[in-house]
């Protein structure tokens, strides 16, 4: 289940950033989420949500953003983005739906990122920044 590893992996992301920053609270995370990372954006929300209990993330507002998979086929130069649905899930495999070959890059959708993160500063950390 590598929903609960990347999960992991934000929450640690955002306080670290938030600790760095000073903050007394986090008040909102965005994340981006490509669709060929295969991660369910409904476990990773409910993962973070356990794993920010009694962190500075708790209570935080968290925003899943799904990122569509983009490709460019180098056959027949087609650029844009593709449709998920019949994708298998344990092997991923893309043709360009213009030509059906196989010789494409993905140009977006593998990404799982750490967008945005609000916080709230002490009063005097606000002021001084």
């Amino acid at each position: 289940m590598h929903e609960l590893s990347m999960a992991d992996a934000i929450v640690k992301t955002v306080i670290e950033a938030a600790e760095k920053n000073d903050a007394i609270e986090v008040l909102e995370v965005t994340v981006e989420i490509g669709q060929m990372t295969m991660l369910n954006p409904e476990q990773i929300m409910f993962m973070v949500e356990v794993l920010s209990e009694d962190t500075i993330l708790q209570g935080a507002k968290f925003i899943m953003e799904e990122i569509p998979i983009e490709i460019e086929c180098e056959s027949c130069e087609f650029n844009g983005k593709i449709e998920f649905e019949g994708i298998d899930h344990y092997a991923p495999i893309i043709n360009c739906p213009q030509c059906e070959g196989r010789e494409i890059s993905v140009t977006a959708g593998r990404e799982c990122n750490v967008k945005n993160i609000k916080i709230e500063q002490r009063e005097e950390d606000a002021q001084d920044s």
